[in-house]
């Protein structure tokens, strides 16, 4: 993009001026960022408005990324990397003595994402605008994200996180675009004039959709892509007259009900009420969406409808978004009269479904009750499809009752939103090839036998723009002066750094950019929570969402051991380690936030026990999100990967950390097959049971815990500190978590994730971990076979296979 110095420093002193009353002397670090950051806007705006306007004046077929989440972090640096602009901006900043890193630090994170569904859905937007393919987003402009984490005696405090503060420089509101979205109300029968059955909604519930766009800013190209975003309010919220008779809490009842839809990111759904607010925001950014979809279509193509398919491809993101799909045969049929059929035929070929989890609580089941009185119309046609989707499996699997009431949408006095994606998309997909699999041969088994042609993998993928040039430019400056820069847009190109794998000057410099580093985490560190960090010890990472699959507890419980082993055996000399967590447990998962709990516990006994002697420092990262994690991963040495084998999905960390240079520790589960296939299973550390291994288990009810707690001392006795008074005097504070492993909790059969049964086999891969560090030289060569083979993991690669295999969309140049 075209940078004018002059320009640019005269629209940062006149934004100052209009916006706050200031000049740059007087301005504050926010009042600078934010300035900073609308002015980089106005070089990026003319490109967004040429992007809109040629998809409107020459419409093409354009993808459309429905997703409850966009993580997209902080956008000033990724957007002046990607315009090509930041070395012109910090020089204009450094000619008026601002620097730029402070300002950056004023930049919140976005609260639109949580864990790694809303990561990937950023990282496809930044891919697709790099690539010149037309594809955009739509979610919803969460006022706060998910929380705020603190931790406080140890456990997980959660306050609000309030992003929008301040205005957010990055958004601009189209409030004439707003659309109605309606809940509840009965519905009414009446005849069209051409005598065709009508149905229609009376007394509903409306909320006001507005759209908040921001950009999506392509490298080294002209195309700027959009994140749609809808903020809910209320058209008659403020009752002036109940206002005036002193009610004022009833005044506003409209209104704060409405706003609460695009409140916070996953409000606790434990109980019923919570469970309708979820169902609200889904419908509501959905319909919303479909609402803008369609009028776009009315006015650049027309009311022939058989053509939408030819101009949209919407690919749904998880099963949140999958309301949508009921939602456009609603607007079809009522609002435009198309017939049932041709309806139909519309949805089945413009929606695609990405699945992430075979975990059953993940795959969302609405109960009848809630869904029905909240959007009684969907409800109506989701029974539709559902009675003709019937009628097929009686023809399939005649007799077969057991089947046919599994594979029904609605039963068991739910509605089975998963089973409606697989049913009515003309695509489902998996993540990994293991996860893709295991979906076909065991969750989605009977889809797969009467649709084998929907199903497809298509391993997931990180932006090598944000998780190398952006947050480690040391190893990028490194990497570009071996192979050239080209490796920004073809990650391929990495394979050339293994010519450098015998040559010392490389190494040792590899090296020492690691060290480099971790020096700068620690002093982050030490001044965001007090904590002191050794940079010359393992750097062992576990940063992730907090769930049980995912074995932060396996982590902790190998800390444990490694900590009763240094302080009885005084010959025991490990080389020192650094154990870092980062996660957030949600605000329901009262399991979880035990996790967390123990791990902060053995955290203060461990970094204050004298014995330890420096070899043995935890460190529970507070309040993880994106930016902390582009500090986290470029300094990590080991990628700890450890979920129970077939129970992720893919994964996106693990990616990350590769392309970073840290080894993965991990078991053979989601992605992390395919990163030791790319680069090695002698420079990765796998262990555990297999997937295949614990299906036969699973499968067999054969599993006893207590036969792994008689084979291991070391074992029993960690878990039976857990409630020997060891790290609780009253022995009560984890005792659920021992009694979940030992005996089972709620229902559950012991040990569902198999923590004991992977734990000696644990043990001994951080063994290796020990031995291979202690070789400098071994160990850099090792992190420079990952950096040259994850290439694969480029969301560019991704995109590419979603384009040519399911979306067959073209990319559009934007001059």
């Amino acid at each position: 993009m075209d940078f004018d110095a002059d320009l640019f420093k005269k629209n940062l002193t006149a934004r100052l001026r209009r916006q706050y009353g200031k000049d740059i002397t007087q301005a504050t670090k926010h009042d600078l960022f934010d300035a900073v950051s609308a002015s980089a806007l106005e070089i990026i705006m003319p490109n967004w408005m040429e992007t809109r306007r040629i998809s409107e004046e020459k419409p093409t077929k354009q993808l459309y990324y429905l997703s409850a989440e966009f993580l997209m972090g902080r956008a000033l640096s990724n957007n002046l990397i990607n315009a090509g602009i930041k070395d012109q901006v910090l020089e204009v900043l450094k000619g008026i003595d601002v620097e730029f890193d402070i300002i950056e630090d004023e930049e919140p994170d976005a609260g639109l994402g949580n864990g790694g569904l809303g990561r990937l859905a950023a990282c496809f937007l930044d891919s697709l605008a790099t690539l010149e393919y037309p594809g955009h987003g739509y979610g919803i402009r969460y006022e706060y994200g998910m929380f705020e984490q603190h931790i406080e005696n140890g456990e997980q405090v959660e306050y609000p996180d309030n992003w929008l503060k301040h205005r957010d420089p990055w958004e601009v509101k189209r409030s004439d675009l707003a659309v109605t979205v309606k809940f509840g109300g009965e519905i009414k029968y009446g005849k069209t004039p051409d005598g065709q059955d009508r149905f229609y909604i009376e007394n509903a519930e409306e909320v006001v959709a507005t759209p908040y766009d921001m950009p999506v800013v392509g490298f080294g190209n002209n195309t700027v892509n959009t994140l749609r975003l809808w903020a809910a309010s209320s058209p008659n919220g403020f009752n002036l007259q109940l206002f005036n008779d002193m009610q004022y809490h009833r005044a506003v009842e409209k209104q704060n009900d409405a706003e609460n839809i695009s409140r916070v990111l996953y409000p606790n759904d434990n109980g019923p009420m919570g469970k309708e607010l979820r169902l609200r925001q889904q419908y509501f950014f959905t319909s919303a969406s479909l609402q803008d979809l369609i009028h776009h279509f009315v006015t650049n193509v027309g009311t022939d409808f058989s053509k939408f398919p030819d101009y949209h491809v919407i690919q749904l993101n998880d099963t949140h978004p999958v309301v949508a799909i009921p939602e456009l045969m609603r607007i079809l049929i009522d609002e435009y009269n198309v017939g049932w059929n041709d309806a139909w035929n519309v949805v089945t070929k413009t929606f695609a479904y990405t699945n992430h989890t075979i975990l059953a609580e993940a795959l969302e089941k609405w109960p009848i009750d809630i869904f029905q009185k909240l959007l009684p119309r969907i409800y109506q046609i989701v029974e539709e499809i559902n009675r003709r989707f019937m009628i097929e499996l009686r023809q399939k699997f005649p007799n077969d009752y057991s089947t046919q009431n599994h594979m029904s949408i609605i039963h068991d006095g739910k509605v089975y939103m998963g089973w409606l994606a697989i049913h009515s998309c003309f695509s489902v997909n998996g993540v990994a090839e293991l996860h893709t699999k295991l979906l076909k041969e065991q969750e989605f088994k009977s889809w797969n036998t009467i649709y084998p042609d929907k199903f497809n993998n298509k391993t997931n993928g990180v932006t090598q723009r944000r998780w190398l040039l952006n947050s480690n430019p040391e190893l990028s400056a490194f990497i570009t002066k071996r192979i050239g820069n080209g490796w920004v847009t073809d990650l391929t190109k990495l394979k050339n750094l293994e010519r450098f794998i015998e040559d010392d000057e490389t190494l040792n410099e590899l090296n020492a950019i690691k060290l480099r580093n971790k020096e700068r985490l620690a002093d982050y560190l030490k001044h965001t929570q007090n904590e002191f960090l050794d940079p010359e010890s393992i750097f062992d990472t576990q940063v992730k969402r907090l769930h049980e699959y995912k074995r932060q507890l396996l982590n902790i419980f190998h800390i444990m051991y490694l900590y009763n082993r240094i302080v009885e055996d005084p010959s025991y000399n490990p080389p020192s380690r650094t154990f870092i967590f980062g996660a957030k447990a949600a605000s329901g998962y009262r399991r979880a936030k035990q996790i967390i709990k123990l791990i902060n516990t053995v955290a203060e006994r461990v970094n204050n026990d004298r014995r330890v002697g420096g070899k043995l420092r935890v460190v529970f990262v507070e309040n993880y999100r994106v930016s902390v994690a582009e500090k986290i991963i470029p300094a990590s040495d080991v990628s700890e990967q450890i979920s129970t084998a077939g129970y992720e999905a893919s994964g996106t960390s693990n990616m990350k950390f590769m392309m970073n240079g840290a080894l993965t520790l991990g078991t053979l589960d989601g992605a992390n097959i395919e990163i030791v296939e790319s680069a090695g299973e002698e420079n990765s550390f796998i262990f555990g049971l297999t997937a295949d291994e614990i299906i036969k288990i699973n499968n067999e009810h054969s599993y006893n815990p207590q036969k792994y707690l008689d084979r291991s001392p070391a074992l029993n006795r960690v878990v039976e500190q857990l409630i020997d008074g060891t790290y609780d005097k009253t022995g009560l504070l984890f005792k659920e978590l021992h009694d979940s492993l030992v005996y089972g909790v709620e229902g559950q059969r012991p040990d569902v994730y198999f923590i004991l049964a992977d734990f000696d086999a644990y043990i001994q891969a951080q063994e290796k971990v020990a031995a291979a560090y202690t070789d400098k030289r071994g160990w850099a060569q090792k992190a420079l076979k990952n950096i040259a083979n994850s290439g694969k993991f480029s969301s560019d690669r991704t995109i590419e296979e979603y384009v040519n295999d399911i979306w067959k969309i073209k990319k559009v140049h934007v001059k």
